[in-house]
């Protein structure tokens, strides 16, 4: 199948999607309770801004549906299945179905999809069946295993596919996303990658960053508008595979940035040095990313909370990179160690926790001197999840 590619960029889609919007870059400005930690700590002293916290009320966020809608009166609405109704399928699907579409819900725990049925939406235990009722299925699935189970496992919501179109919008990596691409070209399926930056409260506004990848114009199937009810200005990169490359090279940024800033951080800290003028001196160089300030109040206090990417997430998307990078041939010794790291953060329990806790594995429980140097130096071990309290836990020897 030849590929189709966009006729004129004025720069390349890589450039576009980071000038775009930041997504799970958080390039934005701290919520309201992470600038009250930042003062707390005497790190924030910009003026006040008056910014609407992702966490807005139920009906806040209902409003902001309601009145950034992607789609006019006359645009075709396609039906429309969801499949994997976790955060980010659940808030797409009422999304949907705020602007009009007919939205199905299918997930493997029933009684995630049954929640939506109080906001209105239909639901169906059988792949099968989900799959008849839609024009268009729209994957928020977790890996291409899940992906390949759901699509090709079942041969009668296979054959209900015959003709339609699979949108694929979670992380998988560029082989895998052409393997599945390939597999419903056979049996007469239409596919476009989506993959997206950004959280479930952007899918619940529909500004998402989304990146497409399609083997034919993607802006003449019924799903494009599927894609810009999700997304405002959705770039389409080009050919299957490219879109999944994209949402890995930007994800990996997202690692490499805040690991970075995580073992400065913990540089500055050991040694005493004060936070806020380093911050006031990184505020004001070249260096500087938004998604520092956003990260910092939650390194400081080593509380990560609810997380809407956890770290479990990043460290299976830094895995897939590493092996697309290695497949490349690309060097990939960083990598190994970006890997290593949150690998370490995930089985410190911490794999559910907002990916910012890679600052303990940066700057883990060690053995530090509570005292001037002498033979009787005792040793403390911090712990780095708990209050920030000295230890003894035994001398140096």
């Amino acid at each position: 199948m030849k590929a189709y590619m966009p006729t004129a960029q004025r720069r390349p889609a890589f450039v576009q999607l980071a000038h775009t919007r930041s997504g799970q870059l958080d390039c934005s400005l701290p919520s309201a309770h992470q600038l009250q930690s930042l003062r707390m700590h005497g790190l924030w002293r910009a003026a006040p801004v008056s910014v609407a916290p992702l966490s807005a009320s139920r009906s806040r966020a209902s409003a902001t549906v309601r009145a950034a809608s992607a789609l006019d009166m006359t645009e075709e609405r396609p039906r429309v299945t969801v499949f994997g109704t976790g955060l980010m399928g659940s808030k797409a699907a009422q999304r949907l179905a705020a602007e009009g579409f007919q939205v199905t819900a299918w997930n493997r725990n029933t009684a995630k999809a049954e929640a939506l049925v109080e906001l209105g939406l239909d639901f169906k235990a059988a792949q099968h069946e989900a799959v008849e009722e839609c024009d268009v299925a729209v994957l928020f699935l977790a890996d291409a295993d899940a992906i390949e189970s759901i699509l090709f496992s079942n041969s009668k919501a296979l054959e209900a596919l015959r003709g339609k179109t699979v949108l694929q919008m979670g992380t998988i990596g560029p082989d895998q996303s052409r393997k599945i691409g390939e597999q419903l070209a056979e049996n007469g399926v239409k596919y476009i990658e989506a993959p997206v930056q950004g959280s479930h409260p952007e899918a619940y506004a529909g500004t998402l960053v989304i990146m497409v990848g399609a083997d034919e114009d993607p802006q003449a199937l019924p799903a494009w508008n599927v894609i810009k009810a999700l997304g405002k200005d959705p770039i389409f990169v080009g050919a299957v595979g490219q879109a999944a490359a994209i949402k890995l090279a930007l994800n990996q940024l997202v690692a490499a940035l805040t690991v970075a800033f995580s073992t400065s951080l913990g540089l500055v800290e050991r040694n005493g040095a004060p936070v806020d003028k380093f911050m006031e001196l990184l505020r004001g160089s070249k260096v500087y990313a938004p998604t520092f300030d956003k990260k910092l109040p939650l390194m400081l206090d080593r509380s990560y909370g609810k997380a809407n990417f956890p770290t479990k997430h990043l460290l299976k998307d830094i895995k897939l990179f590493n092996e697309e990078a290695r497949s490349s041939m690309l060097n990939t010794d960083f990598l190994e160690g970006l890997e290593s790291l949150i690998n370490t953060t995930v089985n410190a329990g911490l794999e559910n926790s907002d990916y910012s806790s890679v600052y303990e594995g940066v700057s883990p429980p060690v053995n530090t001197l509570v005292h001037p140097p002498s033979s009787e130096d005792a040793f403390v071990v911090i712990d780095p999840v708990g209050p920030r309290t000295a230890t003894p836990v035994g001398k140096k020897h």
